[in-house]
């Protein structure tokens, strides 16, 4: 396996661990998404919504991860990419579109590791053809 693709494996698990760290938080206090998160209307931020979110953000910690174990599951792989992708569309529209969240550091955390984990696993994706390329000619 590439170098490139076991650093890609590292970064998903650490992720994987920071998202089910912010799972806790979310059901052990709903104020932690008022004040990390939502702060442009932290009255809009409930006990029900921070499970909501907990629970979403649990079950991207849990394919983060598994794609992490199995890198090479192409129908893993792009459900993991896709969940970078859903995560920046979330934070985007709740600063611009819903103005629930501000430009924070909070918010800018997960916008950052969404976009450098789309680009990495979107390179890690080139790294993945080249290996399928290399076993079928070892197999001819």
């Amino acid at each position: 396996m590439s170098r490139f693709l076991n650093v890609l494996r590292s970064w998903l698990v650490m992720v994987s661990v920071i998202a089910a760290g912010n799972t806790l938080q979310s059901f052990r206090d709903h104020g932690f998404l008022s004040e990390k998160l939502y702060t442009a209307s932290p009255g809009l931020v409930n006990g029900l919504q921070a499970r909501t979110f907990g629970v979403w953000t649990l079950l991207a910690s849990v394919i983060r991860c598994l794609c992490a174990i199995d890198i090479r599951n192409r129908t893993l792989y792009h459900i993991t990419l896709f969940t970078f992708f859903l995560a920046l569309a979330h934070f985007l529209s709740e600063v611009f579109i819903y103005h629930t969240a501000a430009l924070t550091i909070g918010v800018m955390a997960p916008l950052m590791v969404a976009s450098f984990s789309i680009m990495g696993m979107l390179i890690g994706l080139q790294y993945l053809e080249v290996e399928a390329l290399s076993q079928n000619k070892k197999k001819n």
